[in-house]
């Protein structure tokens, strides 16, 4: 029994829908789920609830698991309750100040207080790739609302997104990172392609202006199911005669072949396979220029501060590989160009 409390292990979520983090809880052997519970963290303490407890061996992160401090009172919290109150303001004042400082891509999207006053966290997203110079504004909030330690923290589209939550374009009334998402995935324009979702922008991209979290909800099951298919535009051999991809229907494991003087038929995977060789596993992805001018609009959509994922690196030609175009002489001796008179 001594040996299991050792081990035991809580997650501890600070937030309706977020991360989870681990603590160490073996002085809090009754301890159980949805209890809330007083944390050190990094940005102070904390009050936090309990959303699962772990009693397998873990391996410890680098310095070992910090301890659960006490099961929250009645007394804290309502302390945080209080402090949570006068975020709004937190908000309300930032906005109006960096209005005075114009700093015009500055948003200030959210405040967080430590459970008791100790640290104060504004949340801010810009606007742009250019920096902004955000000293003047911590020092003023810092004597605004002294003694409390104020931290200004930058934060991505997708954690505004989530925060500020909204009706999902898909009409559901919460967005999924307001409902259920923890984390965010890397999201890729391929995982659109593979799909056969229109490309269109308003089609593909969310309310944070990024690519869709939902894109990559059925991705693994359209891969498994395009295995043995041929891509759209290859020429294939059929029990008609040979033609051109025109569809292709994963999910109902079938193509669509335009045959001249036969027209466009239905087959089966099974079918196309009949008359393949050599498997088609390996067929080469025919991408149109309208599909490639879209990837480059798209080629860093998913790049963001918090670690949301990007596109795969391009692979780097080496210098004696890459092809050398010759040098063009124009008229003249020494290849100089040849000058007229000037013109008076």
């Amino acid at each position: 029994m001594e040996a299991t409390a050792v081990q035991q292990i809580v997650g501890v979520r600070f937030s309706k829908v977020g991360k989870i983090y681990h603590f160490q809880a073996a002085n809090l052997p009754a301890l159980r789920v949805g209890d809330s519970v007083v944390v050190e963290t990094a940005r102070g303490w904390q009050i936090g609830e309990v959303a699962q407890i772990i009693k397998e061996p873990m391996q410890p992160p680098e310095g070992g698991w910090k301890p659960v401090e006490r099961i929250a009172t009645p007394r804290d919290l309502l302390l945080r309750q209080l402090w949570q109150l006068r975020e709004l303001d937190v908000v309300e004042v930032c906005r109006k100040r960096a209005s005075e400082l114009r700093l015009q891509n500055l948003k200030v999207v959210a405040a967080e207080y430590s459970f008791d006053g100790s640290r104060l966290t504004i949340l801010y997203s810009t606007e742009g790739e250019e920096r902004v110079d955000l000293k003047s504004l911590r020092q003023d909030m810092q004597r605004q609302y002294a003694p409390a330690v104020v931290e200004l923290r930058q934060i991505g589209p997708r954690d505004v997104a989530k925060l500020l939550g909204g009706m999902g374009a898909c009409g559901l009334e919460t967005r999924c990172c307001s409902r259920f998402l923890t984390e965010f995935s890397s999201i890729s324009i391929r995982m659109a392609k593979e799909q056969g979702i229109s490309l269109t922008p308003t089609e593909i991209t969310g309310m944070c202006g990024r690519l869709r979290c939902c894109l990559i909800y059925e991705y693994d099951t359209y891969v498994e199911a395009r295995k043995g298919l041929p891509k759209r535009n290859k020429r294939i051999a059929t029990p008609f005669g040979e033609g051109k991809v025109v569809d292709v229907l994963p999910l109902a494991g079938k193509v669509r072949v335009d045959i001249p003087e036969v027209g466009i038929r239905e087959f089966t995977r099974e079918e196309i396979l009949a008359f393949s060789e050599p498997p088609l596993d390996g067929a080469v992805v025919e991408t149109t220029q309208e599909d490639e001018s879209i990837e480059e609009v798209y080629s860093e959509m998913d790049l963001s501060d918090e670690g949301e994922g990007g596109q795969p690196q391009q692979p780097v030609i080496p210098p004696e590989s890459s092809p050398q175009k010759p040098r063009r002489r124009s008229g003249g001796r020494g290849g100089r160009r040849k000058r007229g008179p000037k013109k008076s």
